[in-house]
């Protein structure tokens, strides 16, 4: 039961990224986008060793939308 909690957790979290992105908001500040990003991934590590299948998911898929948000970021800076 616990599980389904943290599955649906996963998705909406998952799906405000998701949607957010596809809006073509604009992505959030660059620093802020970098910092979460290294956040990301240094919990998909500790959440991966921990054997935790609900928060390596979440985590590496943060990791994989906010390096999208830094691609999005650097393409605005740099004019394209």
């Amino acid at each position: 039961m616990m599980q389904a909690v943290g599955l649906a957790g996963l998705l909406f979290i998952v799906a405000a990224w998701a949607v957010n992105i596809m809006r073509r908001s604009p992505p959030p500040p660059l620093d802020l986008t970098v910092l979460y990003f290294l956040g990301s991934v240094a919990l998909t590590v500790y959440a991966a060793a921990s054997g935790d299948v609900v928060f390596t998911v979440l985590n590496g898929v943060s990791s994989v939308l906010s390096l999208v948000n830094i691609v999005r970021a650097l393409r605005i800076k740099s004019g394209r």
